[in-house]
């Protein structure tokens, strides 16, 4: 094990548990709803693109993602979609809220194991409430050594995370499903970033991995973080 890593930090939604699966079924359901304005793939690059470009009002989160399906429904209608339509989007976000916390495969296992040996940080992004909930519902909020909520995930967040909660960068690694979110950022400070790719991932989210890079690590799932690390 690598001598001078002492802190790892986690990322939660589809990390440590399912999330994506919720916003692709509301997002059918948005679909199905406005198919009088158009198919399917128009309408949700509509959408996508309301929450490309809300991103800086609403942020990251379901309350956002409400917001930016009223908008496109309002749009693509013209202005004429019903106050039913409207009603059933602003219900299907509050369905969105209550859904049950689903651990992924290993990542009990694996918090537990680390929490053992390092010092174990949830950094998230996403509307407080709701990431507040799901980490109560997981069952996993007694082992971490700390909680951050963010919302955005840039270099100067993770330096300034790593330095209040860690020995900095140099001595710090993040693991998570998103290559811009949780990789890149930590790569460009000196951390090291691991990769665990979930079969569903936001396209907003997408962007080209750093190959070669040599603090940069994939593995097919959690179970395989432990052997990862003891063999830096």
């Amino acid at each position: 094990m690598t001598a001078n890593l002492t802190t790892i930090g986690f990322d939660a939604d589809d990390t440590l548990w399912q999330n994506e699966q919720y916003f692709r079924a509301t997002q059918e359901r948005f679909a199905s709803l406005l198919a009088d304005h158009g198919d399917s793939d128009d309408l949700l690059n509509r959408l996508q693109a309301a929450e490309k470009r809300n991103l800086g009002r609403y942020g990251f989160g379901i309350k956002g993602f409400v917001l930016s399906m009223i908008e496109t429904a309002i749009e693509v209608s013209h202005g004429d979609v019903s106050s039913t339509v409207i009603g059933e989007l602003l219900a299907a976000g509050q369905e969105m809220l209550q859904y049950p916390v689903e651990l992924l495969p290993h990542a009990r296992d694996c918090v537990e194991r680390l929490a053992k040996t390092h010092r174990i940080l949830l950094i998230t992004k996403g509307d407080l409430l709701d990431q507040e909930r799901k980490l109560a519902q997981s069952g996993l909020g007694d082992i971490f050594d700390g909680v951050e909520i963010v919302s955005a995930k840039t270099p100067e967040v993770y330096l300034d995370i790593f330095a209040r909660r860690g020995a900095g960068p140099n001595a710090a690694m993040m693991v998570g499903n998103s290559m811009r979110s949780d990789i890149l950022p930590v790569l460009h400070i000196g951390a090291r970033g691991v990769f665990v790719p979930h079969h569903l991932s936001w396209a907003l989210e997408h962007v080209e991995p750093p190959v070669g890079h040599d603090r940069f690590h994939e593995i097919a799932h959690l179970g395989h973080l432990g052997d990862l690390i003891a063999n830096l």
